[in-house]
């Protein structure tokens, strides 16, 4: 049976740990047609472009 040859350290414990509570990264990019970041492979909600068309009309 597999057996730790040395106690893991609290440093390292607690680095593993702090993996948990790190804040996610959200990737957004900036939309060609008007600038404004948002999602990738998703309509700007700015401006309603997506990969050089309009989609829909943004009331504004």
């Amino acid at each position: 049976m597999a057996v730790p040859k040395q106690k893991r350290s609290r440093s390292r414990t607690h680095k593993k740990r702090a993996k948990i509570y790190r804040a996610i990264s959200v990737a957004y990019e900036i939309c060609p047609n008007c600038g404004a970041p948002k999602m990738p492979h998703r309509v700007c909600l700015n401006c309603g472009y997506y990969k050089g068309r309009q989609v829909f009309e943004v009331a504004e």
